[in-house]
């Protein structure tokens, strides 16, 4: 059945088709505007993560979303039609929440059938469907079982066919996965992405976490202080942030303060760095560069790093193991002490540089983005 309406929504919904569109919306909680004139759109059968740190908006823009919260201002609306036309528990939204809120005193199979008979789902029909969706959550023979019997993964997978047993128009979910390890969240993840793509419904993930943004998404937003920093697919919200907020935020990036050369590059005392601005800069614009630390090279001398368009000397100041990589912390005095963090992946040489050395970094002049420091 599942295939069915995969093929039906392919066949069905155009490329281009807008499933949620938010307008210049804004949340004033008594003077403190939790979400500022937020604007964007999401395909139908896309997934979009709304990521930012807590305090961010990112949630109140969920809630609004679901028609849990009415904004202040600007519009909300779901394939064409605001939000707020009906009633939540007659809109087709499936949601699925940190806490699960599923009920203990029914098995799996109770809890996936609940939206179905609430919906006065043709009772004939309702077991074969609650099988289809725990067979495609892997929960095949697992409906029989109390929600205390079953692992905090597999309470997880009930919430999602229970979400999607009716086939919304819309799945919402409000960090579903922020209370599991980080083993099971990675595996989860990789869950979320299967059934997405494999049902086509149209889902909005609210999430801390950078890497299940990168993992799951189609599409992200990026937002601080109640405001969207960055709309893009992920590839290219990683490796073009458009502000020092979103370099900052999403993977581990380095930061040296400057001024903007007539040339497009950053001048810092006497040493011209070369990277790539953000913007167009008057000369002598004070200026933030950002580089990520797998961006940048590290070796024992100059003549190691190849062509990098640029190299410098540096000091180790301190070495930190994370198992798969070594992070070295490099301070360069060149750059008036600037501090690099920089990932080193060869597993032959861990251990290579210790605090003090002297080593040689390195990076490529599209590697190191150059933003205005109030972008």
């Amino acid at each position: 059945m599942t295939n069915q309406i995969a093929a039906q929504n392919s066949a069905t919904q155009s490329p281009r088709e807008v499933a949620v569109r938010a307008s210049h919306v804004t949340m004033d909680f008594g003077g403190v505007l939790a979400v500022n004139d937020a604007s964007f759109e999401l395909e139908k059968g896309r997934f979009l993560t709304i990521l930012g740190p807590s305090g961010s908006g990112k949630t109140t823009l969920l809630r609004m979303i679901a028609g849990f919260q009415k904004q202040t201002a600007g519009e909300i609306t779901i394939n064409g039609k605001p939000v707020d036309a009906a009633p939540p528990h007659r809109r087709s939204i499936g949601m699925v929440f940190q806490k699960l809120a599923l009920f203990p005193h029914m098995t799996a199979a109770e809890n996936v059938a609940f939206p179905l008979k609430m919906r006065r789902f043709n009772p004939r029909q309702i077991a074969g469907r609650v099988d289809q969706f725990l067979d495609l959550v892997k929960l095949g023979g697992y409906g029989n079982r109390r929600i205390n019997e079953l692992s905090g993964g597999q309470q997880q997978r009930v919430a999602i066919a229970r979400a999607l047993v009716f086939e919304p128009d819309l799945l919402l979910l409000d960090e579903p996965l922020a209370a599991l390890d980080v083993k099971l969240r990675e595996e989860m993840q990789l869950e979320f992405r299967r059934i997405q793509h494999e049902l086509g419904v149209t889902t909005i993930n609210v999430t801390h976490d950078q890497r299940e943004a990168l993992v799951v998404s189609d599409n992200i937003i990026v937002m601080d202080g109640g405001r969207i920093q960055q709309q893009a697919e992920p590839v290219e919200l990683y490796r073009a942030p458009e502000n020092p907020f979103v370099a900052g935020f999403l993977g581990l990036s380095s930061f040296v303060e400057g001024t903007a050369t007539a040339d497009g590059n950053m001048q810092v005392g006497d040493l011209v760095v070369q990277g790539e601005p953000a913007d167009d800069f008057a000369a002598g614009t004070k200026v933030l560069a950002a580089i990520r630390a797998e961006q940048i090279r590290l070796a024992g001398t100059r003549e190691a790093l190849g062509n990098c368009d640029m190299k410098l000397e540096g000091r180790v100041s301190d070495t930190i193991f994370e198992g798969e990589r070594q992070m070295y912390v490099v301070e360069v005095g060149a750059l008036s002490g600037a501090t690099f963090r920089v990932y080193h992946h060869d597993p032959d040489s861990f251990g290579l540089f210790h605090v003090g050395d002297t080593v040689a970094l390195g990076w490529n002049r599209r590697d190191l983005k150059i933003f205005s420091p109030a972008a």
